[in-house]
């Protein structure tokens, strides 16, 4: 292996040669995608990569694509690619690595977030959820999660809890691999105000974790949980679009196929968006640039700042341009979706399906403080709470 383009065009065209997209099955396809190190070129050889830059991984892709092969669909398993592999890949043992970063990659295995609770949602460090030790061997844990996305098709989860209630909040925290078909793991779907049930929460009871599922030290789970994080941000916020690509394409295609909505002030409206979306895609491309070079870093948080910002003013714009047209809505029926498809349905499921977009990966003023404090330098906020033990704090 060369290491450079060339040399990927290669090693993905053998890949084609002894697995004809045409007469492989897809799984198949993909498994040995990942066996061929084609996965994620940047990750180490034997879990999917070649140990090579991020940026060369545009290079495989469009061989492939050019080939006609199978992907594995991100926008279903986003949750295991962008925020479960890293994570696992920057603090997981060998055993873990190589038992969970395959199937997570080909989509055998669908993973989900259990950080969220009813009672620490943008204080996540207040979290509740008990792990309890036993005599040195399993983790039992109780508890409640939240907001927990695609928890109703996930088989696995990457979990927080508190196991030292006598520390001080985020020093008392482990990060534990949760296997959501144990016993004592139960999914209820939360219906939202577009009439799905995307999210859900999830009750933990007596749930048995072994030990060789804990990710980290004892203790080191906001550590690793801050890994998670930043990666999330990057995930929702970063995400890869072309041109007029999100929710910015179906108002720009409404404006010029239904002329007899226009107005000069929905003109300016829309002319000022385009312009910021732009200025988004093209922030993004250069924050995953950026990546290359090394980990994630709260530079993601403004991006996902400025996603949910522009989602939220853009599907309030396609609204009032359609007019009456705005106020109709498709359907109402209680669906368990597998992805979100913010351009698949009509503008009305856009307007509401937005207004999560401050919520979820982060609130928006949780961000706006992560920004401040870790981007611009600016000082933190006091917190009186920072060296008290979590048990004494006002709840």
């Amino acid at each position: 292996m060369t290491g450079d383009a060339a040399g990927l065009r290669r090693r993905t065209a053998a890949l084609l040669a002894a697995h004809p997209p045409a007469g492989t099955g897809r799984l198949d396809f993909l498994r040995a995608r990942f066996d061929a190190g084609l996965a994620w070129v940047h990750f180490p050889e034997g879990l999917g990569g070649l140990g090579l830059p991020r940026s060369l991984q545009a290079v495989v892709d469009a061989e492939l694509e050019a080939a006609g092969a199978p992907g594995n669909d991100p926008r279903r398993i986003g949750i295991g690619l962008g925020m479960a592999a890293p994570t696992i890949l920057a603090y997981g043992t060998e055993e873990q690595k190589r038992r969970h970063l395959r199937p997570l990659w080909t989509g055998e295995e669908v993973w989900c977030q259990l950080f969220s609770e009813p009672g620490a949602g943008s204080d996540l460090a207040a979290l509740g959820t008990r792990a309890v030790r036993e005599d040195g061997g399993d983790w039992v844990v109780n508890g409640q999660k939240v907001w927990t996305s695609s928890a109703h098709l996930a088989r696995w989860a990457i979990l927080i809890a508190r196991t030292d209630p006598d520390a001080p909040k985020h020093a008392g925290i482990t990060y534990f691999l949760c296997d959501m078909s144990d016993p004592g793991v139960e999914v209820r779907p939360l219906r939202q105000i577009t009439g799905e049930a995307e999210f859900n929460e999830v009750f933990l009871t007596d749930v048995r974790i072994p030990d060789s599922r804990r990710l980290g030290g004892i203790g080191d789970g906001w550590k690793v949980a801050r890994t998670t994080l930043d990666n999330e941000r990057v995930a929702i916020g970063g995400m890869r679009l072309p041109r007029e690509g999100g929710m910015i394409g179906p108002v720009a295609r409404t404006w010029r196929e239904r002329p007899e909505l226009r107005t000069h002030e929905l003109h300016q409206r829309l002319l000022t968006l385009w312009v910021e979306a732009e200025v988004s895609r093209l922030t993004a491309e250069r924050l995953r640039q950026q990546l290359v070079a090394g980990q994630p870093g709260p530079e993601g948080a403004g991006m996902k700042l400025a996603f949910a910002r522009l989602n939220q003013e853009i599907s309030g714009l396609e609204v009032e341009l359609r007019g009456e047209e705005g106020l109709l809505y498709d359907d109402w029926t209680m669906r368990r979706p597998e992805l979100v498809d913010f351009t698949g349905r009509d503008a009305g499921y856009r307007y509401l399906r937005a207004k999560g977009n401050s919520i979820e990966g982060g609130t928006s003023e949780v961000l706006l403080n992560v920004v401040a404090e870790r981007v611009l330098g600016l000082p933190a906020e006091p917190r009186t709470d920072k060296d008290v033990a979590w048990k004494d704090l006002a709840r």
